[in-house]
């Protein structure tokens, strides 16, 4: 996979796309993103957002040109391969982007069997359906499946920032099956023609994201901290689990500017880091949400909250990218955090120190 710094290619034009897992944090931000740049929608999960129009069946293609009506929903499970089947003979998509995951790295090493069905087999079914649907004629989309930075697992610090030539070295559940479904991928490019693009997303956060991630996590604690020392409470301290695992993160809205850049003009058959370049511990991460709401006090970390599978640095170099679509981050690590602390309400008073915060995912 080269490194070279050549112009963007010519970008797809847009048409009909379908996103899986669209009900899900990146899903929410992704979905307005493709409207905007011009495409037609269709989006499937095993729930819809409450804000999202009831989509049993396919909704009217004449329906009206604003973005709720672009998005047609399917509710079923990535699971189903007929689902998957009636799916993709009804939206017809010149894009796939395959974000259905088990995605919280904790959960995962939990069920393992359900990880393995959901970012391994599905994605395997999903991928012979349109193999089978190619061979045919009757689809040639574009697939981008959205792996993980966690695939490449422990390197020596001297290696960072990684680049995709780098060995994938999977320390989780969560990362092996990311290996595994890009391994598929790339093997039906390979061996069919599938145009497929892989991404390798570290970590990334923003308005949204479930409190059981690590930054969402932090941000609720430190608004618990503001009211209660506003209550009048001294000697309080933000409790997390190891402070020194070092982390690439990125806003999402940048991530999903970079998936829109792949989708435009990544090429096929390549897998791609989306990351900043740029670590920092999740201790530093802690301190400067507490800065942000303006207080002063110890960042503890508590044995029993720390996660044994750590890697202890994970930093992606996102040169690749940057040379091949002309993508580049727009928000700062603080616009990050303070979208977060405007998004995030403050955790109860009672369990704001003992609530676990996890620094992976």
């Amino acid at each position: 996979m080269r490194q070279d710094a050549a112009a963007p290619r010519p970008m797809r034009p847009a048409g009909r796309a379908l996103v899986t897992g669209a009900s899900g944090f990146v899903g929410g931000w992704l979905l307005p993103a493709l409207v905007a740049h011009g495409w037609s929608v269709w989006a499937t999960a095993n729930t819809r957002p409450p804000a999202a129009p009831t989509a049993a069946a396919p909704v009217d293609e004449t329906a009206a040109d604003d973005a709720a009506a672009a998005v047609r929903w399917h509710v079923g499970d990535v699971r189903d391969p007929a689902h998957l089947a009636a799916l993709l003979d009804a939206a017809r998509p010149d894009l796939i982007v395959h974000l259905a995951a088990v995605s919280h790295v904790p959960a995962a090493g939990r069920d393992p069997g359900l990880a393995a069905e959901v970012n391994v087999v599905a994605a395997a079914r999903l991928l012979g359906l349109v193999r089978e649907r190619r061979r045919a004629g009757a689809l040639d989309p574009l697939v981008l499946v959205v792996g993980s930075g966690e695939q490449y697992g422990r390197h020596d610090e001297a290696a960072l920032p990684l680049v995709e030539d780098a060995p994938q070295r999977p320390h989780t559940v969560y990362a092996a099956t990311k290996v595994a479904q890009e391994a598929l991928a790339l093997e039906a490019w390979r061996s069919d023609g599938v145009r497929v693009i892989a991404t390798r997303s570290f970590n990334h956060s923003g308005p949204g994201q479930r409190p059981d991630f690590l930054l969402p996590g932090l941000a609720g604690r430190a608004r618990a901290l503001v009211a209660r020392t506003r209550a009048g409470e001294r000697g309080l301290a933000l409790r997390m689990g190891n402070q020194t695992p070092v982390r690439d993160i990125l806003h999402v809205g940048d991530v999903v500017d970079a998936y829109i850049a792949l989708v435009a003009h990544g090429r096929e058959g390549e897998a791609y880091n989306v990351a900043s370049g740029v670590g920092v511990s999740v201790g530093m991460l802690a301190r400067r949400v507490l800065a942000r709401v303006g207080l002063d006090c110890p960042v503890v970390s508590d044995p029993a909250l720390v996660r044994a599978a750590d890697v202890p640095a994970l930093v992606g170099s996102p040169a690749k990218l940057i040379a091949h679509t002309g993508w580049a981050p727009r928000r700062s690590l603080d616009d990050l955090l303070d979208a977060l602390l405007d998004d995030v309400p403050a955790e109860p008073a009672d369990v704001g120190e003992r609530a676990t915060v996890r620094s992976g995912g």
